[in-house]
Order: structure tokens, then sequence, then C-alpha cells
């Protein structure tokens, strides 16, 4: 006789979490009931659920995972995919931060909780440049392959460029530092040496 299997809390609060038919067709982006199910059972294996919890925080976090994957609303099975991943990679950056807070963790402890986390922060950011990406949110190229040009109009083609100014109305060279004016009067240099002053002798008349 088969012994009946102990329901974990895990299992526990699986079987608590309600799901609609609906509800998983948004969450999964799949019509496939086997896909909803494994899509939903390989995310919620993914959360830390330690022993301390309680089966009401446990349920909690599947509702939170289930939520994320509805707001994500996934369009295929292949975003569904991706969905999962990335909300399994958040709660893993996010375990990692709330270790290295822990007050009984070494320095050395700390700083490798911290560098996981910075890596899983990393992945989650390429994720969802994959997702957008996927979805054609992302750079986007126009080909014009076809100008029409009526009578009298002009096409370019190419990088176009402002065209030099002609000699007549180019500005006028700098002049050179002078002491003359326009007048050609010229003026005396402040940083030049005077010159001494010239003596008159006078002549005693017979």
């Amino acid at each position: 006789m088969a012994k009946r299997k102990k329901d974990t809390p895990q299992s526990a609060e699986k079987a608590s979490l309600r799901v609609t038919l609906d509800g998983m067709k948004a969450a999964s982006g799949s019509q496939s009931v086997h896909f909803q199910n494994e899509l939903l059972d390989q995310v919620t294996a993914s959360l830390w659920q330690p022993e301390w919890k309680t089966n009401e925080q446990k349920l909690q976090a599947g509702k939170a995972a289930y939520d994320a994957l509805q707001k994500i609303a996934p369009r295929s099975e292949l975003e569904g995919m991706l969905a999962a991943q990335m909300i399994s990679t958040h709660n893993a950056a996010m375990e990692a931060l709330r270790r290295a807070m822990m007050e009984t963790h070494t320095f050395e402890g700390r700083d490798q909780n911290l560098k996981h986390a910075t890596k899983l922060m990393g992945l989650y950011e390429r994720q969802l440049a994959a997702l957008d990406k996927h979805r054609g949110k992302g750079r986007q190229k126009i080909t014009v392959e076809h100008v029409n040009v009526h009578a009298g109009g002009q096409a370019i083609v190419g990088n176009v460029d402002a065209p030099a100014q002609p000699p007549s109305q180019a500005a006028p060279a700098p002049r050179a530092f002078s002491d003359a004016t326009d007048e050609g009067v010229r003026l005396p240099n402040p940083l030049a040496t005077p010159a001494p002053a010239k003596q008159r002798v006078r002549k005693n008349s017979p």
C-alpha cells in the first residue's frame, strides 16, 4: 500500500494559490494548460521559502510572483519563459542583498553577497532589454527606398554640408597690433623707452 506523501509547507502554499484559466493564460502567454502549470511551478519553486516563514508569508510570495507574471503580460511561450526568469533573477538578487546586510556576516561574506547581487541585477537588466527588443521597443532603423521628386524640386541623398562662404562675405582678417590709426597719425607707444630730452645751450652775449 502506497503511503500518502506528507504535505510540506511549500506544497500547501501551492495548493492554496487560487488561479483562473484566463489568469494563467495572461501569466504564461500560452494556451497550453501543461505549459501554464509547469511555468508557474518553476517560478514558485525558485522562490526562497525558508522553514521559518509562515504559510501565509509563503502564500503571499507565490501570489506576488503570479501577479508579476500577469503584469509582464507575456504574449507567447517564449516571452513567458523570459518573464519567469526575470522574476527568479529579481528574487535571487534581493535575497543576496538581504544576506549582505546580516549582522552575523563577515566582511568577506558581505562582499561576496554584494558581488552576487550586482551580477544578478546586471542579468535582470539584460533580460529586460531582451524582452523590449523582442517586442520591438529597441532601436529602430528607417530605410527610405523610394523618393519622388516633382517638377521644380530637388532631392539630396547623403550628408549635406553647409556651403562655403564667398570671399566677399568672409570675415576680415584680424589686424596686427599697430600704434598707427587709420588716418596715419602715429600714437605714442606706452611701452617704449622715452628718448632723453635735449638740453639747450645758452650763448653768452659779448
